[in-house]
C-alpha cells in the first residue's frame, strides 16, 4: 500500500515529497496519496494519547521544514488589528470607564500598559470568567485608548501571503478536526449513565490536540483565514461528516452523534409524541405557567392585529399555553432539535455538550479576531441557545459552567453592531426571552397569596436550585446586555407580543417568597430563601428594567412608555384576578416582591420627569388605583411590624427580608418604586379613605380615641407605640419625599450622599457603594449632570487617615461640612435609608454633637424640618392629604392623648405629628373653595371640622367627643352622687363630666369612626348597592387573640368635654415641655426673632408652627393672642387611680433607669481611671517600688509587690517567689542593622538586588567564624556576643504576681473552653491584669535589707586596691544555691529562655551543649536586651530619662535570673582575661605551647561589652558599686587602644609615620599615659614589629581615607569608637543601681557619659572640650600593658595579615533597623511581582508574599515549596526573623504578620487617592504608599510590640 511505504519514510521527508506533489497543476495524485497517508494516520480507533498523529500533521502542515521556523514564517503575515487576546479566571486586567464604550470593555497589562490612561477612571480587576482584550475594536471601546501596537492599522501594510504557504494545512486540518470530532462523539455517553469524571477522562486525552488548534490560533491573521474556512464550510462538513461507507466505525460513529442530537431541541421528542393532551392536564394544575395569564388578556385595542388571541380563548389552558408558545415565537427553529451544516456548529455543540471545556472555549474565542468567523460563530451560538440552557440546568458544575457560557457570550453581545444583526437575523430577542420562560417555567409552584384554595396564580419556587445557585444568571445578564444597546432595545419595545412575553415571565415573581406570620410558636426551620427572592427580582426584572428605561428618557419614546405602562396594568389585571383579589389583603401575610407595581411605577416616574407625559391619561380607574396601593402599602406596614417584634416567631430571617429591602443595592428597585407608586395613589385617591387606609392597615385605629383607655383587638400594648411611630413616619415620609416627584438627578444625588454621612463619616469607596446606582451612573458621567466626585466635595470634607499610635488604622474619611448639617440634614431621608435603625440614632447623636459645637443648640434637639423641593405640577394632588378632616382628626387626638400623658405616646410622636402640621402649612391646596364646600357637606357626618384646610381648622374649637371606653376607665360614671368631688376626680379639670344636661349635648359631640369612614368612601366610589360585602371581607381578627380568664370589660359609651382646638392644645403643650407658666406672653409673636428656630426640640418646633401659623393667617394669630391672654394654667391629670400608676410613664421609667445607668458607669469609669493611674504609671515614686523596676532609692526595706491575681501585697521570698509578667521572644531586629543611614530598596526590576553581606548578623557571623579559625575555641566564645539573629528579647508589662498563683491562673486558663488567640500549652496567657500577652514568669530576687547603702556608697579606694579586690571576688567560688522554690522558677526561667529561640542562634561553639556555649549565649541575653534597649532609645543616651522602653524593662530581675545561672561557671583563672587587663605578665616561651594548642583570643580582638557583661555576671552579686566602675575603667584602657590601634590601620603609611614621630617626643611628659599621642604612637611602633598589620599594600588603606587627619578627627573618631561601649556600661548601670540618665545634646554625650560611669571627675566647660584620653586610668604601666597587648596581635604565626585588619577594625556604629524602601506606587511592584516565579520551585505563585525586612520572595500557602511540612513563609519567618516575619501579600496589597505560631492581618500600607485600603485589590484603583502606616509597623517591628497592638491573632498551622 502507498500509505504503508510512506508511513515507513521520514516524517519530514515525506511532508516535502507530498508538499511538492500538491503544488503541481494536476494534483491528484498527491491528494489521493495524502488521503490515504491520512486514513492511516487520523484513525480515531486508535486512542487519543497517542502523540504520534499530532507529530504526523505538524510535520505535514508544515511541510518539511521545522513546525517552529513554518510558525514564525506565517506570523509575519499577520493583518490582525485587534488584540484579543484571551484570559481565563483569576487574570489581572483593566477596565477603562473614560475609553469604553460598552461597560463589559477590557484590556489586557500590556495594552493597557502602552495606551495612555493618565487621569482616567479605570481599574485593575481580576477575572472571575475569564475575558478578551478589546483593544483595537472601535465598536467596544475608543480609538483614544487603543494601544500603541494596535493604534496603527498594522493590517495594511503585511505583504500578501504566498499560496503554497498554508497549502498543506488546507488540506490537513480539515481532516485533523474530523478526528477530534470523532473523538467528542465516541467519548460521550448520556448523561444518566456517565459521570463528570468520564467526560474528563475523554478531555484528558484530547488537551495536546485541542492545544495545538490553540497554537495554529496564535499564528496571526493568516492561519486563522484557513481554520474560518475549514470550520465554516458546508460542502467539507457534508463530505467528512458522516465517514465513507464501507468504514463502520464511523458509520456506529455518526449514529451516535444524531441520537445526541434528538433531544437537543427545547421541547424534547417524548414530549411532543404525547401530543396535546397532556398539556391539558399541566395547564389545569397550575404548572402551566407562562402563557395561562395571557390567555386572559384580550387585545389592548381592537384595531390590533393579534386577531390570533381571540381564536385561542376558547381551548383549554393547557393547549393555549403550547399553542400560544409557538405562536408568539416566529421561528419554530427554537423549539425544534438542532441540525448542523458546518464544522463549527458541531465543535460548539460538542463544546456545550461537555459543560465547556476550558481549552475548547479559549480556542473558539482565539478565532474571533477573524470578522467571518465573528458572525458565523455568533449565528451558531445564538442557534444553540436553548441547548445551552438546558445543559446548564442539568450540570452539576453549574457555577463553573455559567463562568464559561459568560465569557463566551460578553465577547459577542457587547458588540452593539453584532447584537443587532444577530437580532435581525436570528431573532436572538424571541430566543431569549423564551428560553428564560422555559427555565423558570421548570420550578414554579402556586402563589399562596391572598386566596390560598383558589388562587390561580403560580410564581418561581424559592428553594429550588435553579435560583438558589442563581443558575439563570448567565442567561440573565445576556439579555440585560443585549438591552444596553439602543437599537435593539428598540426592537424589544417595539415588538408587541415578546412586551407580553416579558411581562407574563415578571409575573412569575410577583408575590414570590411569600411570608406568614407566625402567632404561636416559633417556627422550627428558618429558611433563607429569601437571598434567592431578593436576588432573582433584583437581576431578572429590575436590571432589565433599568436597562429599558435608559432608552425612554426623550420625548420621542412616549409611545414605548405608553405600552409598557400599558401592558403592566393589564398584567397586573390578570394578577389581582388570579389571586383572587377584592379590597383586603389578606392578614399576617406579606411578600416583598412585587415587580409588576415597579415596573408599572418607574415607567410612570420616567413618563412625567423625562418625556413629559400627562399622568392621568397613564392612569387606571379609581378602583384599580385602590387595588394597586394595597400591597405595597402592607410592606411599609409589615416593615414597622417587623421593627415592633411582631414577626419574631418567624425568625432572624424576616428581619434579614426588611434590612435588604430598603438596603442600598436594592432601595432604588424596590422601596423607592413603591412609596413612589403609593404617593400616585395618595394623590388620586380620596384623602379620607387612603389616610384612614393607612391607620387600618398599621392597626392603631382602636388607639386613636380622647379615651384615656382602650381596647386594640390588633395589638400588645407594648407593640401600640413602635405601631403608631411607624405609621405616622410612613404618612411623613409619603408626604415629604420628593425623589421621584419633582427633584433633578443632581439633587437625589445629593441628598442620598448627605443621608449616608450623616449617619456615619464614610469611606470614599463605601459611599460609592451605598449611593443607589440607578437614577445616577457612577461610571461615565451623563452629559450635563454633576458627577460622583464633584458633588462629594460639595457637601463633605476629607479628613486624612490619623494615627494613633497602638490604636486602630484608620482609614480616608469624609464628614459632611458644617453647612451641611445646618441646611442640609434630611431626617425623613435618613429615615428612609437606615438598614439598622441604630443609624437614625448615630446620626441624630452627630447632628447634636455639631449644634452643640456650634452653639446652635445644647439640649437634645428634635430632628430637624426641612423645605421640599416643590412639587411637580402632575403631583399636586397629594398635598390634598394634609388637608383632610381625618387626618385633621387624628392630629388633634393625638396631641390632646400627648398632653394628657397618655399611655404609649411619645416625643416620636409627637414630633412627626407637629411634622405634618408643618408640611400642611407649607404646602397649601391652591383650589376654589367656593365650588367645594357644598359637596364636602353632603358626604361629611361627622361635623369635627367644618373643612379641609388645616389653617381654618386649626383654631377651630371641639367641645365635646362622644368615645366608647371600657368600664373600668376612669371616665365612666361611678353611682356616687353628682357632687364636685366626683367631678374633680374622676378625670381632670377640663374634661368633666356633665352630670345634669347631658342630653342636649349628645347632639354636638362628636364621634369619629376611621373605619367606617374609610368602608363609605370605599362604597361610594365603587358604587356597590349591596353594603355587607365589605363587612363579610373583614377579617374576624379579634379571635386570633389570646382571651384571658373573665371577658374583657364591655364598652360603654362616654361623653368628654374638651372645649380645645389644636391651636389650644399645642400651645399648653408648649407649657408642659417648657414647663414654665405662661411662658407666652400675648405679644410674643411680634417681637418673634425667627431666624433661631430651624434647629432646637419641641419648644422650638411649636414656636416655629406657630409663627408659621400666625404669618398665614390674621384669625390664627389672634387666636394665639387670645389663648395666650388667658392665663389660666393647666392642672395637670392627677395620678390619682391605681392603673394609672402602674401605667407611669414608660418612657419616664426608661429615662430614670437610663440615668442611673449613667451615673453607674460614670462611677465606675472613675474607678477604673484611677486604677490605671496606679496601675501603669510607673514613673511615679510611690508606685515604683511596688514594681522594683531596678530603683535604688527604696532598697533600705524589703521590696513589696502586688500580685495581681490574689491582690495580696508581700514580699518574694524564697519560699513563695513572686515574678513579672513577661514575654520572650526571639529577635533578629538587631542583625538587620545595616552600616547605612537609609534603608535599602526593594527591588523591582531584574537589574536591582539586595545584598545581606553588610548586615550586623552578618558581619558579626563573619568575625566568629574567623576567631573559631585560629584561637582556641572557649576563647573564642568569651570575645564575642552572639543573639544578632535570634537573640531572646524578654520585655514585660510590669505586673507582678505569686508565682503559685500564676500556676493555678494556667490551669484555670487550660480548662476554660473559649477559643484563645493563644496556645496554653506553649505557656502562654494574658496578663490578669492588662490583658497584654506574656509566655513566662520573671522570679524576682528577694529584697536585700541592710547593707543596700553599704553596697552603694563609693568610697576612696586606690585604683589598685579595687583591682585587686575585684580579682578576689572573682576567685571567690559562689556558694552553690540551696535548692528553694525561687531557685527552682529561675531554673524553669532559664529553660523558657532557651526554648524561646531555636538551636541554631545557640550553638556557635566546635562542640555544640558545651559549657562555653551555654555560657557564651547566656551572657548574650544580656547584651541582646541591653542593645534593644539602646536601639529603642534611638541609638543614644542623649535623650536620658526612664524612657517608655525602660517602662517595659525587666533588666535588673533578668541580670539576676542569668547570674544566678551563670555562677554554675567559673572562669579558670588561668585564662581569666581580668589578669591580662590588670597586669603586665611576663611572657611565656612559645614552647610552653604545645603545637596543636591554639592561642587565646588576643586582647584587642576581644569584644569589650561583651567582658563586661562576663565579669558582671560572673561576680557574686549584689555587685558593689565602686567594683563595678573599676571594672569599667580597666576595660575603658583596652577600648581606647582598640581605638587607637583601629584608627592606625587607617592611616597612610607616611601618616603614620608622622604621627608615630611626633608621638614618641611626648612619651616622657607627666601625663603620657592620658595622652592620645604618646599611646597613638607607641601603638604605632608596636604593632609594626614582627608580621606588621601594617603590611596590606599601603594603596587599599588610602582609598579608605582620603582625607589628612587633625589631631581633632582623630579626637573624634576615638569617641565615637568608644561611645558605644560607654553607652551600654550606663545603661547597665542605671539598671543594676538605679543612677538616673541625665539627658543632653548629642555633641556632649560623650562627656556626659564618661561623668556618669565615673571615668571623668566632672563635666567639662564647653571652651574645652572633653578628650577621651583624659578619661584613662591605668592600674599599671599603661606603655607595658599596651606592648603586651599588640604583642599578642604581631606574634601570630598562623594568621595573615589581612584577616588581623578584618579582626582589629571594628564596625563604629550601626545604623537603627529599617524595613526595605517601597516604592511610592503599589502598581510597581504589582507589575514586577505578581507574574514572576519562585526562586525554589520556578513556578509563578498562587498566593506570592514579600518579606519586606529582606526582600525575599516567598510562596504564601504554596504546597510546592514546603519542607518537613512547613510552608514557605513560615519557614522564611523563621530563617529571617527568627519567627518574626512581615510579609506583603502581592495580590492582596496587605501585610500579615507570623510571630511565632500565630499570624495576624496587620492592614496595608498602601491607600487609595482617598486614603482607604484596597484588600484583595477588589476595587483596582491605583494605591500609594501611606508614609505613616508604614513607620507605624516599622516601629512595632523595632519594638516588637506587635503582640500587644495587634488583636486578631491566630493559629497558623505552619500552612503559610
Amino acid at each position: 500500500m502507498m500509505a504503508a511505504s510512506l508511513l515507513r519514510r521520514d516524517k519530514k521527508a515525506t511532508a516535502a515529497h507530498l508538499k511538492v506533489d500538491l503544488s503541481r497543476t494536476d494534483n491528484s495524485s498527491g491528494v489521493r496519496q495524502l488521503q490515504e497517508l491520512l486514513d492511516v494516520v487520523l484513525n480515531p480507533e486508535t486512542p487519543a494519547a497517542d502523540t504520534e498523529a499530532l507529530d504526523w500533521c505538524k510535520c505535514l502542515i508544515a511541510g518539511g521544514e521545522g513546525f517552529e521556523e513554518f510558525c514564525k514564517t506565517v506570523r509575519s503575515y499577520d493583518n490582525a488589528t485587534l488584540c484579543g487576546l484571551v484570559w481565563t479566571a483569576n487574570f489581572v486586567a483593566y477596565r477603562c470607564r473614560t475609553c469604553g464604550i460598552s461597560p463589559c470593555m477590557s484590556l489586557c497589562a500590556e495594552c493597557f500598559n502602552n495606551g495612555d490612561h493618565t487621569g482616567h477612571d479605570f481599574n485593575m480587576f481580576r477575572s472571575q470568567a475569564g475575558g478578551a482584550c478589546d483593544c483595537g475594536d472601535s465598536n467596544v471601546m475608543r480609538e483614544t485608548g487603543f494601544c500603541r501596537r494596535h493604534r496603527l492599522r498594522t493590517g495594511e501594510n503585511v505583504p500578501s501571503i504566498p499560496r503554497d504557504l498554508l497549502l498543506m494545512s488546507e488540506m490537513v486540518l480539515p481532516r485533523f478536526i474530523l478526528c477530534i470530532i470523532q473523538y467528542l462523539r465516541d467519548g460521550y455517553i448520556e448523561s444518566d449513565t456517565s459521570t463528570e469524571r468520564d467526560l474528563q477522562k475523554v478531555l484528558q486525552h484530547l488537551e495536546p490536540q485541542i492545544s495545538f488548534l490553540e497554537e495554529l490560533t496564535k499564528m496571526g491573521g493568516a492561519m486563522r483565514t484557513v481554520l474560518t474556512k475549514i470550520l465554516t464550510n458546508q460542502q467539507t462538513f457534508k463530505e467528512l461528516s458522516m465517514g465513507k461507507e464501507e468504514n463502520l466505525f464511523a458509520k456506529k460513529n455518526y449514529d451516535k452523534y444524531l441520537s445526541a442530537l434528538k433531544n437537543s431541541g427545547l421541547v424534547s421528542v417524548e414530549e411532543k409524541a404525547q401530543g396535546a393532551n397532556a398539556d391539558v392536564a399541566v395547564g389545569a394544575e397550575g404548572g402551566a405557567g407562562a402563557m395561562v395569564l395571557l390567555g386572559n388578556a384580550a387585545p389592548a385595542s381592537p384595531d390590533e392585529s393579534n386577531k390570533e388571541e381571540d381564536q385561542d380563548a376558547g381551548q383549554s389552558v393547557g393547549q393555549r399555553k403550547r399553542v400560544k408558545l409557538s405562536s408568539s415565537t416566529k421561528d419554530p427553529c427554537i423549539i425544534e432539535s438542532l441540525k448542523h451544516k458546518c464544522f463549527l456548529e458541531e465543535l460548539l455543540f460538542w463544546t456545550i455538550k461537555y459543560e465547556f471545556p476550558q481549552k475548547m472555549v479559549t480556542f473558539l474565542l482565539n478565532m474571533l479576531p477573524d470578522q467571518d468567523y465573528k458572525i458565523t460563530f455568533t449565528k451558531t451560538f445564538v442557534q444553540h441557545y436553548a441547548f445551552i440552557m438546558k445543559t446548564l440546568m442539568k450540570s452539576h458544575e453549574s457555577d463553573t459552567m455559567s463562568n464559561r457560557i459568560v465569557h463566551i457570550s460578553v465577547q459577542l453581545f457587547s458588540n452593539e453592531e453584532l447584537a443587532r444583526h444577530v437580532t435581525e437575523e436570528c431573532q436572538l430577542l424571541d430566543i431569549m426571552v423564551t428560553v428564560l420562560l422555559y427555565m423558570m417555567e421548570s420550578c414554579l409552584i402556586k402563589s399562596e397569596l391572598q386566596d390560598e384554595e383558589n388562587s390561580r396564580h403560580v410564581v418561581v419556587n424559592c428553594s429550588e436550585a435553579l435560583l438558589k445557585n442563581n443558575t439563570y444568571w448567565p442567561l440573565v445578564s445576556d439579555f440585560i446586555n443585549i438591552l444596553s444597546h439602543q437599537s435593539v432595545a428598540k426592537k424589544f419595545l417595539e415588538d408587541h407580543s415578546l412586551l407580553m412575553l416579558w411581562m407574563s415571565f415578571v409575573s412569575f415573581f410577583q408575590g414570590m417568597n411569600l411570608n406568614k406570620r407566625e402567632l404561636n410558636e416559633h417556627v422550627e426551620f428558618e429558611s433563607q430563601t429569601y437571598y434567592a427572592a431578593f436576588a432573582a427580582e433584583l437581576e431578572a426584572c429590575a436590571q432589565p428594567m433599568w436597562g429599558l428605561l435608559t432608552h425612554c428618557k426623550v420625548k420621542e419614546t412616549q409611545e414605548y412608555t405608553k405600552t409598557v405602562v400599558r401592558y403592566c396594568l393589564e398584567t397586573l389585571q390578570i394578577w389581582f384576578d388570579a389571586i383572587g383579589f377584592n379590597d383586603e389583603p389578606a392578614p399576617n401575610q406579606v411578600t416583598f416582591h412585587l415587580p409588576l407595581h415597579r415596573y408599572y411605577a418607574m415607567f410612570l416616574s420616567k413618563a412625567v420627569k423625562c418625556q413629559g407625559l400627562d399622568l392621568d391619561s397613564l392612569l387606571p380607574d379609581q378602583e384599580m388605583l385602590m387595588k394597586i396601593m394595597v400591597h405595597p402599602l402592607q410592606i411599609q406596614a409589615s416593615l414597622s411590624e417587623i421593627h415592633s417584634n411582631m414577626w419574631v416567631r418567624n425568625g432572624l430571617q424576616i428581619k434579614g427580608q426588611a434590612m435588604t429591602y430598603v438596603q442600598s443595592h436594592f432601595c432604588n428597585s424596590m422601596i423607592d418604586p413603591d412609596i413612589y407608586l403609593l404617593q400616585v395613589c395618595a394623590s388620586r385617591l380620596d384623602p379620607d379613605y387612603f389616610i384612614s387606609s393607612v391607620f387600618e392597615r398599621f392597626k392603631v385605629v382602636d388607639l386613636l380615641t380622647m379615651a384615656s383607655q382602650h381596647q386594640n383587638a390588633a395589638l400588645d400594648s407594648e407593640q401600640e407605640r413602635p405601631m403608631l411611630e411607624g405609621a405616622l413616619t410612613f404618612l411623613v415620609i409619603l408626604t415629604s419625599l420628593r425623589v421621584h416627584l419633582g427633584m433633578t438627578d443632581d439633587e437625589i444625588l445629593r441628598a442620598e450622599m448627605v443621608s449616608q454621612l450623616c449617619m456615619n463619616d464614610r469611606t470614599h469607596s463605601a459611599l460609592l457603594d451605598l449611593i443607589p446606582e440607578n437614577p445616577n451612573p457612577k461610571s461615565g458621567i451623563v452629559p450635563g449632570s454633576c458627577s460622583f466626585e464633584e458633588m462629594l466635595s460639595a457637601v463633605a470634607d476629607f479628613k486624612a487617615p490619623v494615627f494613633e499610635p497602638g490604636g486602630s488604622m484608620q482609614q480616608g474619611m469624609y464628614t459632611p461640612k458644617a453647612e451641611v448639617w445646618e441646611k442640609e440634614f434630611d431626617p425623613i431621608m435618613v429615615v428612609l435609608r437606615t438598614v439598622y435603625r441604630r443609624e437614625v440614632q448615630s446620626a441624630m447623636d452627630r447632628y447634636s454633637a455639631f449644634l452643640k459645637q456650634s452653639g446652635l443648640h445644647t439640649g437634645n434637639p428634635w430632628p430637624p424640618y426641612k423645605e421640599r423641593t416643590p412639587l411637580h405640577p402632575c403631583y399636586k394632588g397629594l398635598t390634598k392629604l394634609l388637608h383632610c378632616k381625618t387626618l385633621h382628626i387624628v392630629i388633634f387626638t393625638l396631641l390632646y392623648k400627648v398632653w394628657m400623658d397618655h399611655q404609649n405616646m411619645s416625643e416620636h410622636v409627637l414630633c412627626m405629628v407637629m411634622y405634618l402640621i408643618e408640611l400642611g402649612l407649607d404646602n397649601q391646596v391652591q383650589d376654589n373653595k367656593q365650588e367645594e364646600e357644598p359637596c364636602i357637606e353632603e358626604h361629611c357626618h361627622d361635623s369635627w371640622f367644618p373643612g379641609t384646610n388645616l389653617l381654618s381648622n386649626l383654631h377651630h374649637v371641639i367641645n365635646f367627643v362622644r368615645v366608647r371606653v371600657p368600664e373600668t376607665a376612669p371616665e365612666v360614671k361611678r353611682e356616687a352622687p353628682p357632687s364636685t368631688s366626683t367631678e374633680a376626680s374622676s378625670y381632670g379639670q377640663n374634661s368633666r363630666r356633665l352630670s345634669g344636661n347631658w342630653r342636649e349635648n349628645l347632639r354636638e359631640a362628636q364621634v369619629f369612626s376611621l373605619v367606617a369612614e374609610r368602608r363609605r368612601k370605599f362604597q361610594e366610589i365603587i358604587n356597590r348597592s349591596n353594603t355587607e360585602a365589605a363587612q363579610v371581607v373583614r377579617p374576624k381578627s379579634s379571635s386570633t387573640r389570646w382571651v384571658p380568664p373573665g371577658t374583657p370589660p364591655q364598652l360603654v359609651t362616654e361623653i368628654l368635654e374638651i372645649r380645645e382646638s389644636m391651636l389650644s392644645l399645642l400651645i399648653k403643650l408648649h407649657q408642659k415641655l417648657s414647663s414654665k407658666q405662661n411662658y407666652l406672653s400675648p405679644s410674643w409673636l411680634d417681637d418673634m426673632d425667627t431666624s433661631r428656630h430651624t434647629h432646637g426640640d419641641g419648644i422650638t418646633a411649636i414656636e416655629r408652627i406657630l409663627t408659621k401659623a400666625a404669618a398665614r393667617s390674621s384669625q390664627i394669630k389672634r387666636s394665639i393672642q387670645d389663648i395666650c391672654g388667658k392665663t389660666c394654667p393647666p392642672v395637670p391629670p392627677k395620678k390619682n387611680n391605681p392603673s394609672d400608676k402602674k401605667t407611669m410613664d414608660k418612657e419616664e421609667r426608661r429615662q430614670r433607669a437610663r440615668e442611673r445607668q449613667q451615673k453607674l458607669l460614670a462611677e465606675f469609669a472613675s474607678r477604673q481611671k484611677s486604677f490605671m493611674e496606679t496601675a501603669m504609671d510607673v514613673e511615679s515614686p510611690e508606685t515604683e517600688a511596688a514594681m522594683d523596676l531596678g530603683a535604688s532609692e527604696v532598697m533600705e526595706s524589703e521590696v513589696l509587690y502586688d500580685c495581681v491575681i490574689c491582690g495580696q501585697s508581700g514580699p518574694s521570698t524564697e519560699d513563695r517567689p513572686t515574678g513579672l509578667v513577661v514575654l520572650l521572644q526571639a529577635s533578629s531586629v538587631l542583625g538587620h542593622r545595616c552600616k547605612n543611614q537609609e534603608a535599602k530598596k526593594l527591588p523591582t526590576s531584574d537589574e536591582e538586588h539586595i545584598y545581606a553581606a553588610d548586615t550586623c548578623g552578618v558581619s558579626h557571623d563573619v568575625m566568629l567564624t574567623l576567631m573559631q579559625r585560629f584561637f582556641k575555641d572557649s576563647s573564642c566564645l568569651q570575645s564575642v556576643s552572639i543573639g544578632w539573629d535570634g537573640g531572646v528579647y524578654v520585655q514585660t508589662c510590669g505586673h507582678t504576681l505569686h508565682i503559685d498563683c500564676h500556676k493555678s491562673y494556667m490551669e484555670s486558663l487550660r480548662n476554660d473552653q473559649v477559643l484563645q488567640g493563644f496556645s496554653v500549652d506553649k505557656g502562654e496567657f494574658t496578663c490578669p491584669l492588662c490583658r497584654q500577652f506574656a509566655n513566662s514568669v520573671l522570679p524576682c530576687r528577694p529584697g536585700r535589707g541592710t547593707d543596700a547603702g553599704a553596697w552603694h556608697s563609693s568610697s576612696n579606694k586606690k585604683t589598685l586596691v579595687l583591682v585587686k579586690e575585684v580579682e578576689d571576688l572573682q576567685e571567690r567560688l559562689a556558694p552553690f544555691p540551696t535548692e528553694s522554690n525561687l531557685t527552682k522558677e529561675m531554673e524553669l526561667v532559664i529553660k523558657d529562655v532557651k526554648n524561646t529561640t531555636q538551636r541554631k542562634y545557640m550553638d556557635y561553639g566546635k562542640n555544640p551543649g558545651s559549657p562555653d556555649n551555654d555560657f557564651l549565649f547566656m551572657y548574650s541575653v544580656a547584651r541582646t536586651n541591653l542593645e534593644l534597649e539602646l536601639v529603642h532609645r534611638g541609638g543614644n543616651l542623649c535623650s536620658g530619662g526612664a524612657s517608655a522602653a525602660a517602662k517595659r524593662s525587666c533588666l535588673n530581675q533578668l541580670f539576676h535570673v542569668l547570674a544566678m545561672h551563670m555562677r554554675l561557671y567559673s572562669i579558670d583563672s588561668a585564662y581569666n582575661p581580668w589578669t591580662k587587663l590588670t597586669q603586665v605578665i611576663e611572657r611565656r616561651e612559645a614552647d610552653d605551647f604545645d603545637d596543636d594548642e591554639r592561642p587565646e583570643v588576643p586582647m584587642l580582638f576581644r569584644d569589650i561589652p561583651s567582658l563586661l557583661i562576663i565579669f558582671v555576671l560572673t561576680m557574686p552579686q549584689p555587685l558593689r558599686k565602686e567594683h563595678f566602675t573599676c571594672v569599667v575603667k580597666m576595660l575603658y584602657n583596652l577600648q581606647f587602644t582598640q581605638a587607637l590601634a583601629a584608627l592606625s590601620i587607617k592611616f597612610s603609611p607616611e601618616e603614620r609615620q608622622a604621627w608615630s614621630t611626633s608621638g614618641a617626643l611626648k612619651k616622657n611628659a607627666a601625663n603620657a599615659e592620658t595622652s592620645f599621642e604618646a599611646l597613638l604612637s607607641h601603638v604605632i611602633s608596636e604593632l609594626s614589629k614582627d608580621k606588621s598589620v601594617y603590611k596590606v599594600n599601603a594603596e587599599e588603606t588610602s582609598m579608605l581615607m582620603s582625607g589628612v587627619w587633625s589631631p581633632q578627627s582623630i579626637e573624634f573618631s576615638l569617641q565615637q569608637l568608644c561611645l558605644p561601649f560607654l553607652r551600654l556600661s550606663c545603661l547597665l548601670q542605671h539598671h543594676l543601681y538605679g543612677d538616673t540618665l541625665s539627658g543632653c545634646l548629642e555633641e556632649e554625650e560623650f562627656p556626659s557619659l564618661a561623668v556618669c560611669l565615673g571615668l571623668l571627675a566632672s563635666a567639662p566647660q564647653p571652651s574645652n572640650t572633653a578628650h577621651s584620653a583624659s578619661c584613662l586610668q591605668w592600674a599599671v604601666d599603661a606603655f607595658g600593658l599596651v606592648t603586651q597587648w599588640c604583642a599578642e596581635v604581631t606574634g601570630l604565626s598562623q594568621m595573615q595579615a589581612e584577616q588581623s585588619l578584618t579582626l582589629l577594625v571594628q564596625e563604629p556604629e550601626w545604623a537603627a533597623p529599617r524595613l526595605l524602601q517601597l516604592p511610592d506606587n503599589y502598581n510597581v511592584i504589582f507589575q514586577y511581582y505578581h507574574r514572576k516565579a519562585c526562586t525554589a520551585c520556578k513556578k509563578v505563585p498562587k498566593d506570592p508574599a514579600l518579606c519586606l525586612v529582606c526582600g525575599a520572595f516567598v510562596c504564601l500557602k504554596g504546597v510546592c515549596c514546603k519542607q518537613q511540612g512547613i510552608c514557605e513563609c513560615v519557614l522564611h519567618s523563621q530563617h529571617c526573623g527568627a519567627a518574626t516575619g512581615i510579609f506583603l501579600l502581592i495580590n492582596a496589597s496587605v501585610i500579615i504578620i507570623i510571630r511565632g505560631h500565630r499570624f495576624c492581618l496587620w492592614g496595608s500600607v498602601y491607600l487609595d487617592a482617598h486614603g482607604e485600603e484596597d484588600r484583595d485589590l477588589r476595587r483596582g484603583k491605583p494605591l500609594f504608599l501611606c508614609e505613616e502606616r508604614y513607620r507605624v509597623l516599622e516601629q512595632q517591628w523595632v519594638s516588637h510590640t506587635f503582640d500587644h497592638i495587634n488583636k486578631r491573632w491566630g493559629p497558623h498551622y505552619n500552612g503559610l
